[in-house]
């Protein structure tokens, strides 16, 4: 009995990593399609895609999404987006991220959970939106279907897409990320 119960638990454990994977695929390739993040996807030692990140708050905030961690092309990991704002924060939004990783060091800092990102302001408005984000360990930049010129800082570089959702902020906040299990 207890066999059955194991083999039925390590079953969906299976699963729910195949849906991780296939959900963070679909954002890859998403991501993939925007002629600005495909030198990056041709050079970077590995990246994380976070295929649906929530986000909401009033006065104070948070966000939080699930994602994969792919070297050489590869998934490796699941990985956590943890974020807490402070500051001027009303609404709701879903986005997806994806962090590129320039070189074996940022990727191994990434994946001792020792990368947070911070001082970020942004404005969305159902699917059309703008976002930035600009901090000590990288920069990122979006508007509606089109993302802006990056450049790796500190190792990283960072890109959104917004999905949906109404939200104003202009607040003080910390992303962090963390290696997770399957």
């Amino acid at each position: 009995m207890a066999l059955v119960a194991l083999t039925a638990l390590v079953g969906c454990a299976t699963h729910s990593q195949q849906d991780q994977i296939s959900q963070a695929n679909l954002a890859r390739d998403q991501f993939y399609q925007y002629p600005q993040t495909q030198p990056f996807f041709d050079n970077a030692y590995g990246y994380a895609v976070f295929p649906s990140v929530g986000k909401g708050g009033f006065w104070v905030g948070g966000a939080y999404g699930k994602g994969v961690v792919y070297r050489q092309g590869q998934p490796v990991s699941a990985a956590e987006l943890k974020q807490v704002s402070v500051g001027l924060t009303f609404g709701g939004q879903a986005f997806s991220e994806i962090v590129f990783f320039e070189d074996q060091a940022a990727y191994d800092r990434f994946m001792k959970g020792q990368v947070e990102l911070g001082a970020q302001a942004s404005a969305t408005a159902l699917t059309e939106g703008a976002s930035a984000q600009a901090g000590t360990a990288g920069t990122s930049a979006s508007a509606s279907n089109r993302q802006s010129k990056a450049y790796y800082v500190n190792g990283l570089t960072v890109f959104t897409h917004a999905k949906g959702g109404l939200m104003v902020e202009a607040a003080l906040a910390g992303q962090q990320f963390s290696p997770a299990n399957w």
